[in-house]
C-alpha cells in the first residue's frame, strides 16, 4: 500500500468512526448534473469488490486493497472526459467523503448477490442499492446485471431486475442493465461470447417492466457487435470486462463500436484503473479520447427538430425530414 492510499484510509475511517451522519451530508451537499453533456458518457466501474470479484489479470487480488483502489479511483475522475463513476454504496460514500464526486454523474449497483465462482452465481439477488436508496442518496441512476441462463435462478434474477426497472421508472431515474447470456459449465458460470446468444439475451432483457422509457443497457464486445446492436433501440454502454493479454486490442474493440449509433459510451473499470504499465491517468485519459469521438446523429427531444422532437428519416421514403418526391 503506497502511503497516500494509506492516508486515504486513516482518513476515511476515523470519518466513519467518530461522525457517520457525514456520508449522508456529503451526499446531501454534492453539486449534480445531467446524465448526458455532449450525447455521450463515460463512467468508471468500480463495483466488481461487492461480487467478490477481485482479479484483474493474473493477479487474482488486484482489487482487495481498498486505499490503492480509492487512490485509483480518484486519479481517474479527475480526468477530463470521465462523466462518473459506477459503484455500491460502500465506495460512493468514501468518495463522497473526499470531495470526488461533485459535478460527477453517479449510478449505484443494485443486485451484488451472486458472488463470483459460488454454487449460487445465478441467483443474483438484489442485496445493495434499491430504487429508493438511490433516490435518497441523489444518485443518477441505478445498475444490475442479468445473466440469461436455463436456470431456476436465472428467472429468479429477472423477474427481481423488472421490479427494479419499474422501481427507477416510477422515480425517473435510468436503469442501466448489464446483460450476458450465460451458462453452467462443470458447477461454474460462463458467459457465452457468440453474437446469437447474445442477441437473444437482449430481446428478453428488453422485455423486463412496464415501461422501458429509462432503459439503458451495458452490454460486452463480442464478434459481430453490429449485428447484435440491431436487436435493441435502447442506448447502450460498452463494457469494459478485464483487459487480459491484449489492453490494444481492447481499446481498439471499443473504437470501433462507437461507430454504432446504439452505442452511447463507456463503462470500464479494470482495464482502466489496472493498466498492466500502472499509468492509470494514461489509460483513461486514451478510453475517454475514443469516447469524445463519439457522433450522435440525431438530436435530443428537448432540443432539436421542429416542434421540440427529433427528426428521423422516413423509412418509407427512402430518408430525410418529411420525405422526398
Amino acid at each position: 500500500m503506497t502511503v497516500a492510499a494509506n492516508e486515504l484510509l486513516a482518513r476515511l475511517t476515523e470519518i466513519r468512526a467518530t461522525d457517520p451522519g457525514a456520508v449522508q451530508k456529503a451526499l446531501a451537499k454534492r453539486r449534480r448534473r445531467p446524465l448526458l453533456q455532449r450525447g455521450s458518457l463515460f463512467l468508471v466501474a468500480a463495483d466488481h469488490p461487492a461480487r467478490g470479484l477481485l482479479k484483474v489479470g493474473a493477479d487474482p487480488m488486484a482489487m482487495a486493497d481498498r486505499g490503492e483502489l480509492l487512490h485509483r479511483l480518484l486519479t481517474a475522475l479527475e480526468r477530463p472526459g470521465v462523466d462518473g463513476i459506477l459503484g455500491t454504496a460502500d465506495i460512493v460514500d468514501d468518495l463522497a467523503l473526499l470531495g470526488a464526486l461533485d459535478g460527477k454523474v453517479v449510478f449505484g449497483s443494485m443486485n451484488r448477490g451472486g458472488l463470483t465462482g459460488y454454487r449460487f452465481e445465478l441467483d443474483d439477488r438484489f442485496t445493495a442499492y434499491t430504487a429508493a436508496g438511490i433516490a435518497d442518496s441523489g444518485l443518477n441512476g441505478g445498475k444490475m446485471m442479468v445473466r440469461v441462463a436455463d436456470e431456476p435462478e436465472a428467472l429468479r434474477t429477472l423477474a427481481a431486475c423488472a421490479h427494479a426497472i419499474d422501481e427507477l421508472s416510477a422515480r425517473k431515474l435510468p436503469a442501466m442493465i448489464e446483460v450476458f447470456a450465460s451458462h453452467i459449465e462443470d458447477g461454474r458460470v460462463h458467459n457465452r461470447a457468440d453474437a446469437d446468444s447474445l442477441i437473444r439475451a437482449i430481446t428478453i432483457v428488453s422485455g423486463l417492466g412496464t415501461t422501458s422509457a429509462y432503459v439503458w443497457l451495458k452490454l460486452p464486445v463480442v464478434e459481430d457487435l453490429e449485428r447484435v446492436m440491431r436487436a435493441t433501440s435502447f442506448p447502450t454502454l460498452l463494457l469494459g470486462g478485464d483487459p487480459g493479454e491484449d489492453p490494444a486490442g481492447t481499446f481498439a474493440s471499443w473504437k470501433r463500436a462507437m461507430r454504432i449509433p446504439q452505442v452511447r459510451g463507456l463503462v470500464a473499470g479494470r482495464t482502466l484503473l489496472y493498466p498492466r504499465d500502472g499509468d492509470v491517468a494514461r489509460a483513461v485519459d486514451q478510453a475517454a479520447a475514443i469516447v469524445a469521438e463519439k457522433k450522435v446523429k440525431y438530436p435530443t427531444p428537448s432540443g432539436g427538430g421542429q416542434g421540440g422532437g427529433p427528426q428521423f428519416p422516413s423509412p418509407a421514403r427512402g430518408g430525410g425530414q418529411g420525405g422526398g418526391s
